[in-house]
């Protein structure tokens, strides 16, 4: 016992005699954090404020509003507005990126048929103000028309051209339908109601309600889809009159472009017209997006092109080189030591020019195939012959330039001592002129009583 204590007693003394290490205090904690930069220590979390409201709040800001169709708040619309502010602000934003794009034109369009500018809102919660998107059913377009009632409202649609993506066709179309709906049920609520599930669900939704003629009046007779609708588009007329007051901004807005609609009159690829005008193509395709495959077709060649207006002059006063060049094919692209080089196909006129011929695809064949059997690539079929994919099916004509067919002599004179000039496959009125010193457009079409810029290989033409 007495040992233990001993040892007690010694090991208190070596505790004491023992030196302490200085105390780390506070302010050195704060000295030794910053050995260390603010990045690695402080994360950056981005918080969105989301404003709190209630439904009074709402409902006040509601009853101030100047409407032309009535709108009384309710706990149905209630719901979308807390769901378009707070669960799903994205789509809200998206909403709020695109709408300058459009919504001066529905505006100028439902004043013209004497139609409430609210109804400018059904096309939100019809698209998403997408021109382009294509519902489950095959409805396309900023007022997703089905392809019936599209061709009803003369809206043409083929394998290039889909007018229900036009957004001023389009936007006329579902004017003149939903004023329609409005005649035959006299309330504009229920004539979007109709515009979704059509007339037919209506009137049953009415007979079964006893009568009814308002949209809230049948609202527990209609499909479930149509409930949810009318109250969507008047939840998105809310909040896009009160983004301040839910901290909704614009943070990549779309800004309007301005264009000019100009009629070339003939076939025409956008990606050649773009290279032609200096233009983006990714702008001419935005511009006309009824144009499936970028091109337009000689079956649609009558339709006039959106194009900048800040182009639209230049583009007038070339009309008729434009016009010419666009009958050419595409930019070339050459090789030189293993490097793609561009080089347009006015710089191409000395060089031999090729001749065509027609293949007809047979059982067993594939473009590879075919390429390899005349001398040419894949990608020069493809070209030549319009085509977007490697698929090809058997009767299928293709054509092909080929320099291993016999080449027609280009110029020769006749009996009257006239020079006449054959069309070589690529060749246009301002190809040849610039082949022949001193012979100008103007020129040839006057000898050749030529009404327009059209000219085929194997043609004729007298030069001089």
């Amino acid at each position: 016992m007495k040992k233990n204590w001993n040892n007690l007693f010694l090991l208190a003394i070596i505790t004491c005699l023992t030196p302490l290490s200085q105390a780390f205090s506070q302010d050195d904690q704060l000295v030794a954090a910053s050995t260390f930069s603010e990045d690695e220590v402080i994360p950056n979390y981005h918080y969105e404020y989301i404003p709190d409201f209630t439904y009074d709040e709402v409902a006040d800001r509601i009853s101030k509003m100047d409407t032309e169709m009535p709108f009384e708040l309710n706990d149905r619309i209630f719901s979308f507005i807390q769901y378009f502010t707070v669960r799903n602000r994205d789509y809200t934003r998206m909403v709020l990126a695109r709408k300058d794009l459009f919504f001066d034109m529905f505006d100028e369009t439902l004043k013209k048929h004497e139609m409430p500018s609210e109804i400018k809102y059904l096309s939100i919660i019809e698209s998403g103000l997408d021109p382009q998107i294509r519902s489950r059913v095959g409805a396309i377009g900023l007022w997703q028309f089905m392809p019936a009632t599209g061709r009803m409202y003369g809206m043409y649609v083929n394998s290039e051209i889909d007018d229900r993506m036009d957004p001023e066709k389009s936007t006329e179309a579902a004017a003149k339908y939903l004023k329609s709906l409005y005649r035959m049920f006299g309330d504009w609520e229920v004539a979007m109601a109709a515009y979704n599930c059509g007339p037919g669900n209506v009137r049953r939704a009415i007979r079964r309600s006893g009568g009814k003629k308002t949209f809230w009046g049948i609202y527990n007779y209609l499909p479930r889809e149509t409930r949810s609708y009318v109250p969507q588009v008047q939840a998105m007329l809310y909040i896009l009159n009160h983004l301040e007051e839910h901290n909704l901004h614009l943070e990549d807005p779309t800004y309007y472009q301005a264009t000019e609609k100009i009629r070339f009159d003939r076939a025409l690829n956008l990606t050649k017209l773009a290279e032609l005008t200096d233009l983006c193509t990714k702008d001419l395709e935005s511009l006309n997006p009824s144009l499936k495959r970028g091109k337009v077709s000689d079956v649609n060649k009558s339709i006039a092109l959106n194009l900048p207006k800040a182009k639209a002059s230049f583009v007038k006063q070339n009309l008729a080189w434009l016009s010419d060049s666009l009958n050419n094919t595409p930019t070339t692209y050459l090789t030189d030591n293993g490097k793609f080089m561009l080089k347009p196909i006015e710089d191409l006129v000395e060089e031999p020019e090729l001749n065509a011929i027609t293949y007809k695809v047979r059982s067993g064949d594939v473009l590879g195939k075919i390429a390899s059997r005349h001398g040419v690539t894949v990608t020069q079929i493809k070209s030549w012959n319009g085509l977007y994919s490697n698929l090809i099916r058997v009767g299928q004509n293709l054509t092909i330039y080929s320099s291993s067919t016999p080449a027609v002599a280009e110029v020769r004179t006749n009996s009257s001592g006239q020079l006449l000039y054959t069309v070589q496959p690529g060749d246009s009125l301002w190809i040849i002129s610039r082949k022949h010193a001193g012979l100008t457009v103007d020129q040839i079409k006057r000898l050749n009583n030529l009404n327009s810029n059209n000219i085929k290989p194997g043609q004729k033409l007298i030069i001089g």
